[in-house]
């Protein structure tokens, strides 16, 4: 109410984009509009855009990086982050009251809106990285190619499919040998995106938009 009034400026009659969490998009009509509050009339009868196919493994990143990271897969088509421990991710990390359930909501919906979609995604928290890529990592890479962003000993990109997908990327050191071991043995395999290193924030919207026709 308050941006429609105060952005916006809206008055009776005008007409904006609108949508559902979870829902349909379509436009809503201001029928009614004081200083309490604003009443419309919608018509939501799109679909939201075609999601990703893929399912985001990242290392938490700094407490500053993770909202535009959350803003920038909501806004992507992301539907399903799992935000992993990494050796290189300080423990620090994890007590931000950025990944609170609210903090979160509120990230991904800015995304969404910025895209003109409604689908929220599937935020997942794993603290212990050898039981989640040795327990739980296997099921979730059934039916899907696996790919892990690693600057040293991968093989170049891939070009962009539209077929499920898993892709893992580390943290600003980049995962060690070991958690790269661990990830292959449960069937990803290494990529790299040239000479170049990048920051995760650069990294992921450049990887999402190479590994898919996003565009």
């Amino acid at each position: 109410f308050q941006h429609l009034r105060t952005v916006n400026k809206a008055e009776v009659g005008q007409t904006f984009k609108a949508g559902i969490v979870n829902g349909n998009l379509g436009r809503a009509t201001v029928i009614h509009m004081d200083d309490k509050g604003i009443t419309l009339s919608t018509q939501l009868d799109q679909a939201p855009p075609k999601p990703l196919p893929v399912t985001l493994l990242l290392a938490m990143p700094r407490p500053k990086m993770l909202k535009r990271t959350l803003e920038t897969i909501a806004t992507m088509g992301v539907k399903h982050l799992i935000l992993i421990n990494s050796y290189r991710v300080d423990k620090s990390y994890w007590s931000t009251p950025l990944l609170s359930d609210q903090a979160v909501a509120e990230f991904l919906t800015l995304g969404l809106e910025q895209a003109g979609d409604t689908l929220m995604p599937k935020v997942e928290i794993k603290k212990r990285f050898k039981p989640f890529v040795e327990d739980e990592l296997p099921a979730l890479m059934q039916n899907k190619t696996g790919w892990v962003a690693h600057p040293y000993n991968a093989q170049p990109c891939p070009p962009a499919a539209d077929t499920p997908t898993l892709l893992a990327i580390g943290p600003e050191g980049g995962f060690i040998e070991y958690e790269v071991d661990k990830l292959q043995a449960a069937g990803l395999t290494p990529i790299h995106l040239g000479s170049r290193i990048l920051r995760v924030e650069t990294a992921v919207p450049v990887l999402l938009s190479r590994l898919f026709p996003i565009f």
